[in-house]
């Protein structure tokens, strides 16, 4: 008998839930519990440990409940402190103790701005809307004091992160990420599709992926999350007698499977800024422009280098996604047809190859 385990809530959802408890205690209610509707749709119920009043506000603490899910953050401390506003209706969010700035281009968050992700912001800023007049705003200060230390164990120094952790937290429901198990839950999937009659499928790595599909209208039913295990999920395709797999998703994860690696996680194997200055290579990219490439964090922040050497018009995009897609098709010994299609954070499509036109075109998708 498998045991079930235990979702938990983000740092974001933390942070959600201690502007909504300051901003009660502000208005003369404090609570040791509050409600919050994660961006999920799904009903949080979120313990406040303690609440205290500030020279101009009030401060509320949080502890991160991570669920089942190995999360250097689980157990930590957050403090959100919300001044109301009652002139102006910005809503602004600050770095305190233990959270990064963002230093680097190429992230959600530009540099300069605290390292909170637009998750996090989002719920916040509902909590705002919520509870104060249309026309108050409020600044919101986030501290974990223990993200100074935390941060040695992420990757935010290498992504140009400094000062501490990120604020994070795409829907605010922390999944169980035990690696067998969550690759066990993801391949269900796949058979659901093939029972819905899917020949073509569509894999998505994450929320990006996910969105663009949906904008391009492709069906629901055809969508598969693969997280990093885009190999696995391959493998299960091709045993579950898939014809062809759509391939979708951000420039940083696909990247990794135009040079081979099919378990995209950054501990395993990162060799993005590798294979972008590789491709660029082949297609005429000099010394100089390489080494630039080199230099910056983020695939994000490598694209106006790319852009500026004019490899766009000359397919470069279109090339990584053709070696994506006949990497993958390799993979599992051509045993099923492999489109890619690359996009950025935005969502904006940088390129595909052939084989993504025949099984999107199949598959119904409006390019618009």
């Amino acid at each position: 008998m498998h045991k079930k385990m235990k979702s938990g809530y983000t740092t974001g959802s933390c942070a959600a839930a201690g502007t909504k408890a300051a901003i009660l205690a502000l208005q003369g209610n404090i609570v040791n519990e509050v409600d919050l509707y994660a961006l999920s749709g799904e009903l949080l119920h979120i313990p406040i440990k303690n609440i205290e009043f500030t020279e101009h506000g009030a401060k509320a603490e949080v502890i991160k409940d991570g669920g089942d899910d190995p999360d250097i953050t689980h157990g930590s401390s957050v403090f959100t402190e919300v001044v109301i506003n009652p002139q102006g209706e910005m809503i602004n969010f600050h770095a305190g103790l233990g959270i990064g700035t963002v230093t680097q281009p190429g992230l959600s968050v530009a540099p300069g701005q605290p390292a909170i992700n637009p998750g996090p912001r989002k719920m916040m800023t509902n909590v705002v809307r919520e509870l104060l007049p249309k026309n108050y705003g409020c600044d919101i200060t986030i501290s974990i004091p223990k993200g100074v230390e935390l941060a040695k164990k992420t990757l935010n120094p290498i992504l140009g992160i400094e000062g501490g952790i990120s604020i994070i937290g795409t829907t605010g429901i922390v999944r169980p990420m035990s690696e067998e198990g969550f690759k066990n839950s993801l391949t269900p999937q796949i058979s659901v599709a093939k029972a819905n009659g899917f020949d073509d499928i569509v894999f998505v790595p994450g929320k990006i992926g996910e969105n663009i599909a949906k904008s391009l209208e492709l069906p629901q039913k055809a969508l598969i999350q693969t997280s990093n295990f885009i190999g696995h999920m391959l493998e299960f395709a091709a045993d579950e007698g898939i014809k062809s797999v759509l391939l979708l998703g951000h420039l940083g994860k696909l990247v990794k499977v135009s040079g081979g690696i099919f378990y995209t996680h950054s501990k395993i194997a990162d060799a993005r800024l590798e294979i972008l200055a590789s491709y660029a290579a082949l297609l005429g990219m000099d010394k100089e422009g390489i080494e630039e490439i080199f230099k910056v964090k983020t695939t994000e922040a490598a694209m106006p280098i790319i852009e500026k050497y004019n490899l766009k018009q000359k397919g470069y995009y279109d090339l990584l996604a053709q070696r994506a897609s006949l990497r993958s098709q390799q993979h599992v010994f051509n045993a099923l047809n492999v489109g890619t299609v690359i996009v950025t954070l935005k969502g904006e499509i940088l390129g595909m190859d052939d084989n993504a036109r025949q099984i999107g075109g199949r598959l119904g998708w409006n390019l618009k």
